[in-house]
């Protein structure tokens, strides 16, 4: 295709929404105001609009997602102003959810993109994955109204409990919070560990959970 051709068919798409895809792994926000996005996701904006980190309810600006590994933070950036800001991340999915004033989600924390400055989180730990991975499996419960962007590796599978899954393919649920079960028979092929022994369980109930074909952490 010639250039014309080329810029015609990749140029934004012009729309009333505030949350967009412009393909599926690039996020467009119409901000009017403030959003609240992960940091490092910001490719490209268009407009008046101004970078800042965020405190969260742990302190400093890196307390808003913490990184299993090293125990430090994946900073949060508030987006203020009028303009676009066009968000991805490693060429990850970009999933799109509005959440009504009395709905909300839990998220694992590598997995949340951005989400309304309306929207009200919360972050969690689960303590009985410490085992699984160093520091515990952080996540951030996320309530409405309001819209919320989630990240997956592929295309997700939503599934309605009762049901067990990997923690590290668990991209996010709805409903109570889930049981952590060992399974020590799952050993690997050397006789160590498998990361598998490990299973988020839930149960019955109204809910759903989201997993993705990769094993993230």
């Amino acid at each position: 295709m010639n250039i014309e051709q080329f810029t015609a068919e990749h140029e934004p798409t012009t729309s009333e929404e505030q949350f967009q895809l412009e393909n599926s792994y690039t996020l467009d926000v119409a901000v009017d105001g403030t959003l609240m996005a992960k940091a490092g996701t910001m490719v490209a904006y268009t407009g008046d609009l101004s970078f800042t980190g965020k405190s969260s309810p742990e302190g400093g600006i890196t307390g808003f997602i913490k990184e299993a590994a090293t125990n430090e933070g994946t900073p949060v950036m508030r987006v203020e102003g009028n303009g676009h800001v066009y968000l991805a991340e490693d060429e990850k999915k970009v999933q799109l959810l509005r959440l009504g004033a009395d709905e909300a989600i839990t998220v694992n924390g590598e997995d949340v993109l951005a989400f309304d400055s309306d929207v009200s989180y919360d972050i969690r730990e689960m303590d009985s994955l410490a085992g699984a991975f160093a520091g515990g499996f952080t996540n951030v419960h996320l309530a409405g109204p309001g819209h919320v962007a989630l990240t997956t590796h592929a295309d997700p599978v939503v599934l309605e409990p009762p049901v067990s899954t990997d923690p590290s393919a668990t991209v996010a649920w709805s409903g109570g919070s889930p049981d952590v079960e060992v399974n020590k028979n799952l050993t690997d092929m050397v006789g160590q560990e498998s990361g598998e022994r490990f299973q988020m369980q839930f149960d019955g109930g109204d809910g759903f959970v989201v997993v993705q074909p990769n094993e993230e952490l």
